[in-house]
């Protein structure tokens, strides 16, 4: 199964640059090889733009390698100018140590530690090493093998150069920095490969060649594509901001209407990218008569039950089956809705309006969001489409559950795909 690792990585569609595809074939072959990729700590959270790394270095892993999850707490205080139209904000290094510890649950959903295993996913941190490199010394032995030329033309800094935006000192640094911790990695844990994303391409070879001039030693790297959707669109960005893996700055529910809204087309390249599914499995439902919305549904579940929990993923496949599929609701729903809140009675009484239940559902953003959404037509309560922008929410609009249990709740929808629930309080 190692041998075929590569073969993996095209048949998925994962690589978009490599160094010589042959001699990676061959380092492959190994019993183990270490490979890693870096994630600087500037959020704590990756969103889904992160998820194709992270699904190379999970399946780096499950085919018998041993992964390197570099945290860039040294390089996050100097901040990567890839893909980037300004100075990223400079955090302090209180910032990146909860950032770190964060990032690190997130990692262990994807690859294991366990250390009884020989090929056991290791998390270093480069703020180890580069706080100890002396100004001098670093700039004869390392910044003496760089040509400025050269790193002028990379993308991350031709790019901000040619647009004469700001690039500081400080971010210039960066590919440096980035290309030692590829030397200090292959000393330490003979790690031979770098994997990353096609902006690191630049940062990548840097590494490689300082490699052959400071060590004598040939490393190699791969990258993966920039996902888009098929309507151009950078994955990972959405209307209402960044989908985050982390359930504390996106609802799972959320998570998994992102992936249930997936475009038609890219259904089959997102079930080859962010599942666990066989290719075969995958062959199979492209050729079974399953729908495409019972396809979205597993595509949904799959990465969901990945980036969560199988039991998250389940809840948010019934949440939304129930509440917009059947239009109907029970205890369960009501209890694992996370889009919900508890009104007052008396509150009702003293004037409650539609749109500022949009916005604590967070369905809206403000005010003026919510009176659009409403004149357009797009916000039912229950059944029944509400078109008046200053509506107030009154208690007859609220239904029982059932005999069994005097429950009240009022379900808000948006759209075909958006909903809430208000659960009145006596």
């Amino acid at each position: 199964m190692k041998n075929n690792f590569f073969d993996f990585l095209e048949s998925r569609g994962f690589i978009h640059q490599s160094t010589n595809k042959e001699s990676i074939k061959k380092l492959l072959k190994e019993d183990i090889c270490t490979g890693y990729i870096g994630f600087d700590c500037t959020s704590d959270s990756l969103h889904v733009g992160s998820l194709l790394p992270l699904m190379v270095l999970r399946n780096f892993q499950k085919f018998g390698h041993k992964p390197i999850i570099l945290v860039g707490g040294g390089t996050t205080l100097i901040g990567d100018p890839s893909g980037k139209d300004e100075t990223r904000k400079i955090l302090t290094k209180e910032e990146i140590d909860n950032n770190k510890k964060k990032l690190k649950k997130i990692f262990e959903k994807f690859v294991y530690f366990d250390e009884k295993q020989s090929n056991c996913a290791i998390i270093v941190d480069n703020y180890d090493w580069l706080m100890k490199l002396k100004f001098i010394p670093f700039l004869r032995e390392v910044g003496s093998k760089f040509s400025v030329n050269k790193m002028i033309n990379l993308e991350s800094s031709k790019i901000r150069l040619e647009r004469e935006q700001h690039l500081s000192f400080l971010e210039f640094n960066y590919s440096i920095l980035q290309a030692y911790d590829f030397v200090e990695l292959s000393n330490k844990f003979k790690c031979k490969i770098q994997f990353g994303g096609s902006d690191q391409w630049g940062n990548i070879i840097s590494g490689i060649e300082l490699a052959k001039k400071m060590i004598n030693t040939t490393l190699f790297g791969v990258t993966t594509p920039l996902i888009t959707t098929s309507t151009g669109q950078k994955m990972g960005k959405t209307a209402n901001g960044a989908v985050w893996l982390s359930k504390d700055k996106l609802k799972i529910s959320d998570f998994w209407q992102f992936w249930r809204n997936t475009s038609d087309s890219d259904v089959f390249r997102f079930l080859s990218y962010f599942t666990d599914l066989e290719s075969k499995e995958i062959d199979n439902l492209r050729n079974s008569n399953k729908n495409i919305n019972e396809l979205k549904i597993i595509l949904a579940n799959e990465v969901t039950k990945l980036c969560h929990s199988e039991e998250g993923s389940k809840n948010a496949e019934k949440e939304a089956s129930i509440l917009l599929t059947k239009g109907n609701i029970d205890i369960s729903t009501i209890e694992n809705c996370e889009k919900k809140i508890s009104i007052d009675e008396k509150i009702l009484n003293k004037s409650f309006s539609l749109k500022e239940a949009l916005i604590k559902l967070q369905l809206s953003s403000s005010n003026g969001e919510s009176k659009r959404l409403i004149s357009q037509g797009a916000v039912k309560l229950n059944e029944n489409v509400i078109v008046n922008k200053d509506e107030l929410i009154n208690v007859d609009m609220f239904k029982t559950i059932s005999k069994e249990n005097d429950k009240k709740y009022l379900i808000i929808y948006v759209g075909k795909k958006k909903y809430g629930i208000i659960e009145l309080i006596n």
